[in-house]
């Protein structure tokens, strides 16, 4: 009889273990959220979190907070693809991109920042408008970024083509950090670059052609957005709930205290690239910025339909499937 009772007892605890094992299967909360972002100022919040280590405190205890910076869109949708990073800070035209190439397990979660782009000339190009851009070298920072869609749109409303769709305008892709040596040796006569480099150029002796408010959306479309992979979202509610509460946080940090947020911003770009911008590009760029968490979705779909056109992506995502509900 005690071998009985001693039997059951053995085969109830292995029943319960097993159920303990079985409910907590595929439902593993997350230990550590890995976050995407540029060091730019366009991606402000992400600079002030990382600065103040603001996130790793809303996340509290036992969370770890591991941020990778990017230089470029596609090597950060690479890695969300790969699950090397869980939420980042992306222009809105990968986004667009990522969403559709992972059939929506990339979508959008959030804005972060709007304009923050401008349209600069050399200040000996002899040009005055944009559709004086023909038979000129236009430079933008990369093939099929958010900039170039603003310059193909841009050109498209002056009757302009680049030469790639048999026009007559030169677009090149030109490093942001380039394009005042390429400028002062005339070997472009234009360019449409983001913030900080608008202000960079501006004050390196380049002229301006079209401010931020002119380029798209009187300067309220989105320039940056949070991404989040669906898969993390849906086994990670609390903890994205967390993030979005601090990104809202320091958006209203921003807004309300300029002048210390841009100090902070500041000294995270010269800890991560060895090299802070100056107070008067800094101030300059961020008169061009709006910080906002409130997303623009008419703009990013405008992104979406000339993405398509553009044959960068191939087809235009529905709403529901592109934005987080």
């Amino acid at each position: 009889m005690k071998s009985l009772k001693k039997s059951f007892a053995l085969m109830l605890c292995v029943l319960m273990l097993i159920g303990l094992t079985g409910c907590g299967a595929g439902e593993k909360k997350a230990e550590e959220i890995h976050i995407g972002y540029f060091n730019n100022v366009t991606h402000a919040q992400a600079l002030l979190m990382k600065s103040e280590k603001s996130l790793e405190k809303r996340m509290g205890e036992g969370m770890k907070v591991t941020w990778t910076a990017f230089n470029a869109g596609p090597a950060e949708v690479e890695a969300l693809f790969a699950g090397d990073i869980d939420i980042g800070y992306i222009g809105p035209v990968p986004a667009v991109s990522a969403n559709v190439k992972s059939n929506g397990d990339v979508v959008i979660l959030s804005a972060a920042t709007k304009g923050g782009a401008v349209l600069i000339k050399r200040k000996d190009s002899g040009i005055n408008s944009v559709a004086e851009l023909a038979e000129k070298v236009v430079a933008i920072p990369q093939i099929g970024n958010t900039q170039h869609l603003d310059l193909l749109r841009l050109l498209q409303e002056n009757g302009l083509k680049p030469m790639t769709e048999g026009g007559n305008v030169n677009v090149s892709a030109v490093a942001n950090a380039d394009v005042a040596n390429m400028m002062g040796r005339g070997d472009i006569d234009a360019a449409l670059v983001p913030e900080p480099w608008g202000s960079t150029l501006l004050e390196g002796g380049a002229e301006l052609l079209l401010d931020y408010d002119k380029i798209y959306m009187q300067g309220q479309s989105d320039v940056a957005v949070v991404v989040v992979r669906k898969e993390f979202r849906e086994k990670n509610p609390e903890l994205v709930e967390k993030f979005l509460e601090e990104h809202k946080a320091v958006t209203d940090q921003i807004n309300n205290d300029k002048e210390n947020s841009l100090k902070k911003i500041n000294e995270e770009l010269k800890a991560a690239t060895g090299k802070s911008l100056a107070e008067s590009v800094i101030t300059g760029a961020f008169q061009r910025i709006g910080v906002s968490t409130e997303l623009n979705k008419e703009s990013v779909m405008g992104y979406a339909q000339i993405s398509k056109e553009q044959d960068f992506i191939k087809e235009v995502p529905k709403e529901d499937a592109l934005f987080a509900k």
